[in-house]
Parts: C-alpha cells; sequence; structure tokens
C-alpha cells in the first residue's frame, strides 16, 4: 500500500500503488475540485509534491507549463502514487466556501400546509396529520412546533432554508457546495458517472450526507429540534432529483431523455435522514428531461401561469432552461450551455468564493473598476465577473464581434485598456492583475455558452409564433442570475436588444417556489396540472439548429 499524506492537514490515506492522488484525497475525505471527474481535461486539480517525483507516475500531456513542471506542480487525477508521497494543498484546493445567494422573488402564500398538528387536552397528546391522514401521535403539546426545510439541489450548489409551517416565517438559511462537484461539474459527467450501481451510490450517499450536515447546522443555530421537521420539499433539475433519490438517471443520457422520476410525488425520510421518524420528501412535478423541479418552483414563484402578456423567465447557469409564459399558456425548453458560466474551462475560472473577481466596469479613459468577492485580492474570475469582463472588452472594442481579442482600432479603445493586452504562450490575452487575465479561449468558452442560451430563446420564440419585441418582461432567475448586469448581457448578445429595460432579475426562485410548495398544499395539485399542458421545444428537432447557433456566436 501507498501512503498519501496532504499538507497542511497531514490528513492521509492508504491505496494500493497506481491509485491516483485524486483518488486518495476523496479516500481521506479531502476537497480537491475535479469537474472534469478526473479525465485531466480541466486542470483545476493542481496539487504540489514538495519533495518532488519519487514515487509517483506521471503522463505526459498534462497541459502543465515548464514553470508549473519546475515547480513540482501536478494534476491530482493523473498523478498515480507507487510510493509514499506528500502532497500539499495549492490556492484554494482543500476549502468549500462559496457564496450563494438565498432568496429569491415570491408572492403572498395563504398558510395550508400538507403537514399539520393538533391538540387534544383531555388526552394531552398531539396528533399529526399528514393530508388526510393520522402519521404520529406525540405527548403533551407540541402543536407550535411544526417545520420544514426547503433543498434547492444545484448543479453546483445547495441551499437549505428552514421553515415554520405555522406562521410562514422563513427562519434561516445555509448553503454549501454540491460535493458531488468533485466528481463531474456538468450534468452529463454525473450521469455517466451514475450509470452504474457503484457510481449512483457514491454521488447519492455524498448528497444526502451534505443535506444531512445542512439541516444539523440549521438546528444547532435555530434550536428547532430535528424531531420536529416534519417534511422536506426538494427543489432541482431533473438529474439532481434522481440522484438525491438514488435513481438511475442513465435514461437522461441518451435520446428521447426519458426520465425514471416525474416528480409530484412523496417519498418516506425514515432511514434516509434523522428527522421525525414520520417526515416525508416532496418532489415537485418535472416539466421534462433537462426542465425540472427548480424550473417549476420558479413557475410557481413568479406565477407565470397567471400572468398577462408575454414574459420570458430564464435560469442561467449550466443548463440553460427557459420558460414562455403567453397569457398563461407555457412553453419551455432547455440548452446546453456548458461549465464556464462556473469557472470550468476558464483559464483562471473559479467559483464565487474570497477573491473571485465579480465585477469589472471601465469608466472612459481611467483604470477600469475591478470588484472581488470579500474584497480580496484577485486570484480568480467567478461568472458574474466573466461577463462583466467580455461585456465591457466587447463594449469597448478590445473584443471585436468576432471573438477576437486585441484587434483595436487607431483611438477606438482607452489606453488603460490597451495597457492590459499582452502575449502569453503566443496567444493574445486581456490582463487584470499581473497574474490573473482573460485568454482567447476563454472568450471562445463564453461564446458557446451565451450562443446556445440566445439560440434556446430564438427557437422558443419562433415555436410560439413571436418575436423579441413583443415580449414584454424577462425574469433571470437562479443564483449565478442574479450577480449579472443587464448592459453586459445586452452586449455580449446572450440577450437580444429588444430586451433592453424589459429585464428583472428575480434571484433564487428555486427556494422561493419550494416555500410556496411546503406552506400551501393547494398549489402541489395546481401546478402538477400546469406542468401536464407545458409545450416542450426540443431544440434537436430543428433542422436550422446548427446554423442558428453558429450565427449567435458573434458579438
Amino acid at each position: 500500500m501507498a501512503k498519501v499524506t496532504f499538507l497542511p492537514s497531514k490528513v492521509f490515506a492508504e491505496l494500493p500503488p497506481g491509485a491516483t492522488i485524486l483518488d486518495a484525497a476523496r479516500k481521506a475525505g479531502i476537497v480537491i475540485e475535479a469537474p472534469c471527474n478526473g479525465t485531466g481535461k480541466c486542470g483545476k486539480c493542481k496539487v504540489t509534491l514538495p519533495g518532488g517525483r519519487a514515487g509517483v507516475t506521471i503522463p505526459g500531456g498534462c497541459g502543465l507549463t515548464p514553470e508549473e513542471e519546475g515547480a513540482g506542480i501536478v494534476l491530482a487525477c493523473q498523478t498515480q502514487v507507487q510510493e509514499d508521497v506528500l502532497v500539499e494543498l495549492t490556492g484554494d484546493q482543500g476549502k468549500e466556501s462559496v457564496r450563494v445567494l438565498e432568496t429569491g422573488t415570491s408572492t403572498a402564500t395563504e398558510i395550508n400546509p400538507f403537514i399539520r398538528k393538533e391538540f387534544s387536552p383531555p388526552r394531552q397528546e398531539t396528533t399529526v396529520h399528514g393530508g388526510p391522514r393520522v402519521i404520529a401521535v406525540e405527548e403533551g403539546d407540541t402543536a407550535g412546533a411544526l417545520y420544514g426545510v426547503v433543498i434547492d439541489i444545484g448543479t453546483t450548489t445547495l441551499v437549505a432554508t428552514l421553515v415554520d409551517l405555522t406562521s410562514g416565517r422563513e427562519i434561516d438559511s445555509a448553503s454549501a457546495l454540491n460535493p458531488q462537484s468533485l466528481h463531474g461539474q456538468d450534468v452529463l459527467s454525473r450521469i455517466k458517472l451514475a450509470s452504474d450501481e457503484e457510481g449512483l451510490s457514491l454521488l447519492y450517499g455524498l448528497i444526502v450526507a451534505e443535506i444531512d450536515r445542512m439541516i444539523e447546522e440549521l438546528a444547532d443555530r435555530t434550536g428547532v429540534s430535528r424531531g420536529h421537521i416534519y417534511e422536506l420539499v426538494y427543489s432541482g433539475n431533473t438529474c439532481m432529483l434522481h440522484l438525491a433519490t438514488n435513481i438511475d438517471p442513465s435514461p437522461l443520457g441518451r435520446y428521447p431523455y426519458t426520465p425514471n422520476l416525474r416528480g409530484g410525488t412523496r417519498l418516506p425520510v425514515s432511514g434516509v435522514l434523522p428527522i421525525a421518524e414520520c417526515a416525508s420528501i416532496y418532489l415537485p412535478p418535472i416539466i421534462s428531461g433537462f426542465v425540472g423541479a427548480d424550473i417549476t418552483s420558479g413557475v410557481l414563484a413568479t406565477r407565470l401561469h397567471k400572468r398577462k402578456g408575454i414574459t420570458l423567465f430564464i435560469d442561467i447557469g449550466t443548463n440553460g432552461e427557459m420558460v414562455l409564459a403567453v397569457d398563461g399558456r407555457l412553453a419551455a425548453t432547455s440548452t446546453a450551455a456548458g461549465p464556464a458560466f462556473e469557472g470550468m474551462n476558464i483559464t483562471f475560472g473559479m467559483r464565487a468564493g474570497a477573491g473571485a473577481i465579480e465585477s469589472f466596469e471601465v469608466n472612459g479613459g481611467s483604470e477600469p473598476l475591478i470588484g472581488t468577492i470579500g474584497q480580496s485580492a484577485p486570484i480568480g474570475i467567478c461568472g458574474s465577473g466573466l461577463l462583466d469582463i467580455v461585456g465591457e472588452l466587447v463594449t469597448h472594442r478590445v473584443i471585436d464581434g468576432n471573438g477576437r481579442l486585441g484587434r483595436i482600432g487607431q483611438g477606438s479603445s482607452p489606453s488603460a485598456l490597451k495597457e492590459r493586452l499582452a502575449i502569453v504562450s503566443g496567444k493574445p490575452v486581456f490582463h487584470l492583475t499581473d497574474a490573473v487575465y482573460l485568454s482567447q479561449s476563454d472568450i471562445r468558452q463564453v461564446q458557446l455558452a451565451k450562443g446556445a442560451i440566445r439560440t434556446g430563446i430564438e427557437y422558443l420564440l419562433r415555436a410560439m409564433g413571436l418575436r423579441p419585441a413583443e415580449v414584454d418582461e424577462v425574469l433571470i432567475a437562479g443564483a449565478f442570475g442574479y450577480h449579472l448586469r443587464e448592459k453586459n448581457l445586452l452586449a455580449i448578445g446572450l440577450l437580444p436588444e429588444a430586451f433592453r429595460g424589459k429585464i428583472r432579475f428575480v434571484g433564487n426562485t428555486s427556494i422561493t417556489g419550494g416555500v410556496a410548495f411546503l406552506l400551501n398544499k393547494a398549489y402541489r395539485e395546481e401546478i402538477e396540472r400546469v406542468t401536464k399542458t407545458v409545450q416542450t421545444i426540443e431544440l434537436a428537432n430543428y433542422p436550422d439548429f446548427d446554423r442558428t447557433f453558429v450565427n449567435f456566436l458573434r458579438f
């Protein structure tokens, strides 16, 4: 056996020779990001070997610079351990901090929960009802102790909100990274991993353990007994719901993408999570294989099915899910925007943690204003910062319409921006700091992501016989979308110019819609009826999809 010791914590794991450093980290419970699931493509799992390369086998072609190799840096997913070795975590490896939006737009909700309690003074006991059934009897008067939790299960992040089912008050929220993202940041990677029993069991165990930890955190902070939590609502995309309920997601990876789970159902909690023994999990109905319960929750939170006029709802993320409402008639689609907005495939991309550049603004000819999370020194670029940077550089002609960097016409751009242009490894880059830059390949990733979303909008409007100018309001949902700015979404062409002045950012509607489901059981039947009438637009069925997509790559 080979012993891998991680510094500075000195936590270690022992594995057979030939296992990778990433295998050892996962066994030891050490967090090393590997969003490409160990294929060596993303380059995010860099670690340092302080004792040198003796005792390890490293394949060629790992994409490291000579300087990195000279400093002892390797990719954890590609480096095979043959003997005992020391591994030093670099940068933010081993840390899990991330800023997650926990709130969003919601509408007034009448309190009529599925779970209710009734105290009997003569018997000195409290009856717990789940719908029309009695599901438990408790000693004494516990009628005032009635709680539920909404879990927003995102591809990258998790949010848990504790709700008082008697008053309707949202008591507290907790957030975390989705631990499954360490085994693949995009949905397709996880579908592939979960296609066998061992992989599914791994991903299921990770998500359940993290949900358990978040509930424990909420209980500790608020003093609420876990035994008085009677219902959970899981609000997430279709794949995440499969993985959170231990259901095989593999059909989502092949045509016709029919899910094994349709939602609108309840599952027992007993034996899964230590809350009330009679508790259950409610899964909101899903719309299709790639338009999930998080979008259903968004429909409820914004009351799309009740709106007059034409409203476009877009959740911008790894998957660009969108719903078009025309006087309450709904059509939906989803596009594979890819993980660029989450920092994957971006040279200095990172999640929304301390030191991530989250905003970038050019004011005249002066130095650009760079904002970071936590006001820390910049160490990378998160999704909102990436779109800000590209949007501003397109506006000021540092990036041309084809996405080429550095072709600046005479007097067409502030000198403060020109001075940041440089050549690295024979390719043009734009320096944000001395160490952090935007590369030409980063811009291409943004083009691919924004082109996919813009194409989805085009076909969704086309399917309903509409033009962009006819849309009355555009709702941008999601934790990522909330931090974006209208002017840059328009500058890069992710949204058409006709949407200017019509855009509203509505936040984490997956949570607020989930809270509504928790507080009023009538919404469940109402939205289940609505989802059955949604027209699903399959973009692959359009013969000119590829040509349209290519057209929308332009800025």
